[in-house]
């Protein structure tokens, strides 16, 4: 493990767990571990895949996971009205924290599972016991009333379960989550990686499915770039062309988890070399 290295995973969905857990085995069968990282920030779907590696989950079987067939059947979804309330609450937002309380009111007033029923999933991905590593993970939540940004990690007092839970919880599809007394909302209502949290690391490695951005929404792009005027070496992975063919638009569809992760161990192939420069090698 380095503590100079900082592994930042941003959301994107289902398909966005696929792709990172793609892109991560696609470099490591390569030579580059990057769960080695002595921090690692995980956001909406980065905060799965965050949670599993730091826990010493292995990259070979979370992948095989991905590639298991899946029944076909409706799935929940961001529907168009959804979206376009998403599209006018970004235009309405005056900063960040306006826009993951104009996020939150939508969460707490929409109709969807119940947080009981919401969390057995969590608990079958990461374990229903299993409390945090000793890795520096930092996973992001927004508080549903205030807006705020909540990082919890193993010093907060929330369990992991709960914060993963939280970190995903997309307004207006699932459910907000109750940690001590306060509801929380997916983390990436504020930005879609908190690469931020990253600073003060020497060698930074940024994976982010996708790349938005707005004046009150900081994109992977802007924080790699002034992660990099502060002096880190840093290695930004989106989805090339050919990964996004394979993601396609409907980043809930479980259907679409396979390709998704075989086009992230492609691609592994060809960011090999940015990702090397930035990264330092642990031992």
């Amino acid at each position: 493990m380095s503590d100079s290295n900082a592994l930042v995973l941003g959301g994107g969905g289902v398909t966005g767990v696929a792709w990172e857990i793609g892109v991560l085995l696609g470099l490591q069968t390569r030579g580059i571990d990057l769960t080695t990282a002595g921090l690692m920030v995980g956001t909406s779907a980065g905060s799965v895949v965050a949670a599993q590696i730091a826990g010493g989950t292995a990259l070979s079987e979370l992948y095989a996971k991905q590639l298991e067939p899946v029944k076909k059947r409706p799935h929940r979804t961001l529907s168009k009205v959804t979206l376009l309330r998403y599209g006018w609450i970004l235009w309405r937002a005056k900063d960040a924290a306006d826009l993951g309380a104009r996020m939150g009111r939508l969460a707490l007033a929409a109709k969807t599972q119940t947080e009981a029923e919401r969390r057995p999933v969590f608990e079958a991905l990461l374990g229903a016991g299993r409390g945090w590593p000793e890795t520096d993970l930092r996973i992001t939540a927004i508080n549903a009333n205030t807006g705020a940004l909540r990082v919890f990690d193993k010093s907060t007092g929330a369990s992991l379960v709960d914060a993963v839970c939280a970190s995903t919880a997309v307004p207006g599809v699932w459910p907000p989550v109750t940690i001590q007394g306060e509801r929380y909302i997916d983390g990436g209502m504020h930005s879609g990686t908190h690469a931020n949290l990253a600073e003060g690391r020497k060698h930074v490695v940024i994976i982010a499915p996708l790349s938005f951005g707005t004046r009150v929404m900081t994109s992977p792009v802007v924080h790699a770039e002034r992660l990099r005027a502060a002096g880190a070496r840093v290695a930004l992975v989106m989805p090339d062309e050919a990964a996004k063919k394979s993601i396609g638009r409907d980043v809930l569809d479980p259907q679409a988890r396979a390709q998704s992760a075989r086009a992230g161990n492609e691609q592994a192939a060809r960011i090999f070399d940015a990702v090397a420069a930035a990264w330092r090698a642990a031992g």
